[in-house]
């Protein structure tokens, strides 16, 4: 692992704070362009933009750009720098892709954040404007993610998926490029949409064809348990969203119950849905709270091959006035649906190897 001061930009490369002047955030964060722009513009909510120093961390995951990331450690290769950067003090903070996140606690860091949930969905970015209805017999499509292939597979069992990794623009270019060899690549929507990348979008794919990773579209903010009480904490409370945060806990606890971790393909979606699920911050979300809110979670496990399939819902009232009665009850629904999927037979494709490309 190792830290450097980001290049000049209009968040990154802070100088240190002198004597007396306003104390500045440093969130730690890997030097993708969407890795900046989600931790410079949620920073920027918590602390505001003339307040926040982005720190660049290095890790494995970037370092290795080819390898499966299933044989490098799956999603977490991107998360345990940034972490040793944050219990190290080098860092206030660290923002995620909360899909990247182990579902496993970490002792002495605290899920401080969860700020409103971008698009969850998967978006297919094709050539010539064609949609997953209308890619030609045989088409290829590009994707890292064992989740998202084994869902085409079952909406499109002609399709010849590819398997295939990097950054954002790097992935886009095999299908949109100049020397294209895809004719589509699938990413997830809330990556494009934080990068203002919407051009690239041909169709956004429903739920009902492709159920997304857990958590995806999440950004979640960590700090160390030792800043309880930092002159952060406060912005941190009101960029926290409360129907955001329920659903993704709900979504984790289903798929900690599986021990699928990243390497199989599981798909998760919770909604809040009644009066307590209004889109402001999450002080604002909890005072709407009332009776008749509901989270709702559906979930999925498939083969490879998307000739398997162990999917479900359930659903229970919730509090969003009651922090904890919240994260209790989002963990037991996924828990509760985890259980019906493995009373099904979901074990039976949950050895899958693989792990979900990190946008």
């Amino acid at each position: 692992m190792s830290a450097e001061q980001p290049g000049a930009s209009p968040v990154a490369g802070a100088s240190p704070v002198p004597d007396g002047a306003a104390p500045v955030l440093r969130v730690g964060t890997r030097g993708s362009d969407l890795a900046l722009a989600q931790s410079g513009q949620i920073a920027g909510r918590v602390a505001g933009e003339d307040r926040v120093e982005l720190v660049r961390v290095r890790t494995h995951g970037d370092v290795d750009r080819t390898s499966p990331l299933a044989q490098i450690g799956g999603t977490g290769v991107f998360v345990t720098a940034v972490r040793e950067a944050l219990l190290g003090g080098e860092v206030d903070a660290v923002v995620h892709s909360a899909k990247d996140l182990p579902t496993a606690p970490v002792p002495g860091i605290v899920m401080a954040c969860v700020p409103e949930r971008e698009d969850p969905r998967d978006a297919l970015c094709a050539r010539d404007g064609l949609t997953l209805g209308t890619l030609p017999q045989g088409a290829k499509v590009g994707t890292g993610s064992p989740r998202r292939a084994a869902q085409l597979r079952r909406a499109r069992p002609d399709l010849e998926v590819v398997g295939i990794r990097g950054n954002v623009e790097t992935r886009l270019a095999r299908a949109l490029g100049e020397d294209a060899d895809l004719d589509a690549v699938v990413l997830a929507a809330a990556g494009l949409l934080r990068l203002g990348r919407s051009e690239v979008i041909s169709e956004l794919l429903s739920p009902d064809v492709l159920l997304p990773a857990p958590a995806q579209g999440a950004l979640a903010v960590e700090c160390a348990e030792t800043s309880a009480g930092a002159w952060f904490e406060s912005g941190m409370r009101a960029a926290d969203h409360a129907p955001t945060r329920a659903a993704v806990a709900a979504e984790r606890s289903l798929l900690r119950t599986l021990e699928a971790g990243c390497s199989a393909p599981v798909g998760a979606l919770g909604t809040v849905t009644g009066s307590g699920s209004g889109s402001g911050s999450g002080s604002d979300g909890a005072d709407d709270a009332s009776e008749g809110t509901v989270l709702t979670l559906r979930g999925l496990a498939i083969s490879e091959d998307g000739t398997q399939v162990f999917e479900g819902t359930r659903s229970t009232p919730v509090d969003l006035a009651d922090p904890a009665a919240l994260e209790a009850d989002a963990v037991r629904l996924g828990q509760d649906l985890a259980a019906d999927l493995l009373e099904a037979g979901a074990a039976r494709v949950l050895s899958t190897a693989g792990g979900d490309a990190a946008s």
